[in-house]
């Protein structure tokens, strides 16, 4: 599959075969895929809480609005993010890296995130939408759905998964078969409306 057929096929399914899993070898597959999605600084900030206890995922369900495919999808990833990964051992991120680039980043990666909260924030929202988009690509040209979903209570959701305090949730992905088509598209805004020359 091509990836504007990937992007144009991708819609937000929200309807899933309850029956069918995801083999090890195909989450394995997918969430490797999805690692090589771009960070700032190589910080790989993102953390994938792959949700497989059925029992958690009934727990979740009751804090997302009774969201079905929280249950029936075959993959539940809440994609979160690390806020103080630029701080942990920063030079395995550049550990391939000549020792210049090394001794130009590491101050860099310090100076850029140190002290500024909403910059880390900020960067784990960015990290996770990036890496958000692959993983639904990717499961789509793997012949899957999926559905991104940010109605649920993240504190209560949170707790359930244990969330450290350094950490923070984006959102969640279900991947799996669909059995319904999603909704017909509500309509594209023009690309004269979205899309600005150089200034506003």
């Amino acid at each position: 599959m091509k990836v504007v057929e990937a992007i144009c096929g991708r819609r937000s399914v929200k309807h899933f075969d309850p029956n069918h899993r995801l083999s090890q070898e195909e989450v394995t597959r997918l969430l490797s895929t999805v690692i090589l999605s771009p960070t700032a600084f190589n910080i790989q900030n993102w953390r994938f809480v792959v949700v497989q206890d059925p029992a958690l995922r009934q727990e979740i369900r009751k804090v997302a609005w009774n969201q079905a495919q929280v249950t029936d999808a075959s993959l539940l990833v809440i994609l979160c993010a690390d806020l103080r990964a630029w701080e942990k051992d920063p030079a395995r991120y550049w550990r391939n890296a000549e020792q210049p680039v090394r001794d130009f980043l590491l101050p860099a990666i310090k100076a850029y995130y140190d002290g500024k909260p909403d910059v880390q924030r900020d960067e784990a929202m960015r990290s996770c939408g990036l890496a958000g988009m692959a993983l639904m690509l990717a499961a789509k040209e793997m012949g899957y759905d999926s559905c991104p979903m940010d109605g649920f209570d993240y504190a209560a959701v949170g707790r359930l998964i244990n969330l450290p305090p350094d950490h923070i949730i984006s959102f969640m992905v279900a991947i799996g078969k669909g059995i319904k088509p999603a909704w017909p598209r509500g309509g594209q805004l023009p690309l004269t409306e979205v899309m600005i020359t150089d200034r506003f």
